[in-house]
């Protein structure tokens, strides 16, 4: 007889929050890819463009963890147009000794949420100037909100800027985060003027046309680019690749097929061969990060497998401590 736990939605919110043992979590998870024999397969994806709508697979096996994670996760990107989020999706939990289904993770994109907001603040908090306190943030989503929320984990933030192409969705997700942070968060109606003098900047867009130009790119700024997560999109203009001190990228295998170092290899402005550090490199010291408070540097964030493997976990150990969800015996 085989036991799988069910967790919906209100369970997973109710034991795994965007906090810094969420961050650690990561943090961990990039760690192990640099240090690991990781098995992490390329992502697959189906598109379907009448709809504007993509579906992502991804999982990743880490030597040493009992469970491995497969996600589904699926973005629609017209659905809020419908009154629905344009985000969605589940994971699978699996015994990665026996490879029966230990959980069944109904999330609808929460954990990817988590997870994604997670990434973007290890990657400041290794890459941004410690005493960042000023943030853009181009884009006015659910991630726009959570990413900006996980910098403040990391990072002395007092003021933030957003800007996005609906201005009364950036006044709406400014008021918001002003008051969950306490901090001044202003909507910017022009994207130059959100970054100039900003520390950290972070794109969180699904656009398919660069937001961010290399010519607004200043000294000792920080850029999270998180929404280049499949070929089409494009959040930063080519140019910035090559202007940057140090580009990073979540999984070198991945930026060059899909994230912004694959626009910037079309483009010319790098070698389709160039090697760059990867975030886990620099987070196990194999790699030297941010050199110092000048220099610009770019983290390229595609989402990986090991993420969602790393927070699955999480939830999956978190449930069970908590006796959350149910229990189904076959």
């Amino acid at each position: 007889m085989t036991q799988m736990k069910i967790l919906t939605e209100a369970d997973l919110r109710a034991v795994v929050s965007l906090d810094l043992e969420a961050v650690d979590c990561v943090e961990s998870a990039f760690h192990a890819l640099a240090t690991k024999a990781v098995a992490m397969p390329p992502i697959l994806r189906l598109d379907i463009p009448e709809y504007r709508g993509e579906v992502d697979v991804k999982t990743a096996y880490v030597p040493g963890i009992e469970g491995f994670a497969i996600k589904i996760s699926p973005g629609f990107f017209d659905n809020p147009k419908i009154g629905l989020p344009s985000t969605n999706g589940m994971m699978v939990l699996l015994s990665s000794r026996t490879g029966l289904v230990q959980a069944l993770l109904l999330d609808n994109g929460y954990l990817t949420d988590v997870r994604t907001a997670a990434a973007g603040a290890v990657a400041a908090k290794h890459l941004a100037r410690k005493d960042a306190s000023v943030a853009a943030v181009l884009g006015a989503g659910m991630q726009a909100k959570l990413q900006l929320q996980a910098l403040a984990l990391v990072r002395p933030i007092r003021e933030a800027r957003i800007w996005a192409r609906d201005h009364a969705k950036a006044e709406a997700a400014a008021d918001e985060l002003a008051e969950k942070l306490g901090i001044p968060v202003t909507a910017v109606s022009d994207a130059k003027a959100a970054v100039s003098g900003a520390h950290v900047i972070i794109t969180t867009t699904p656009s398919v046309t660069p937001i961010l130009k290399a010519e607004w790119l200043e000294k000792g700024q920080h850029v999270t680019a998180m929404g280049s997560d499949a070929e089409h999109k494009n959040e930063i203009e080519p140019a910035a690749i090559g202007r940057a001190d140090l580009y990073v990228a979540d999984s070198l295998a991945q930026t060059r097929r899909l994230g912004e170092l694959h626009h910037a290899i079309e483009a010319g402005v790098v070698g389709a061969g160039r090697d760059f550090p990867e975030l886990g490199q620099i987070i196990a010291g194999q790699r030297p990060g941010r050199a110092d408070a000048a220099q610009i540097t770019i983290a390229d964030l595609t989402g990986t497998g090991i993420q969602d493997t790393a927070i699955a976990t999480l939830a999956f150990t978190r449930a069970n401590a908590a006796d959350a969800g149910t229990t189904f015996e076959s």
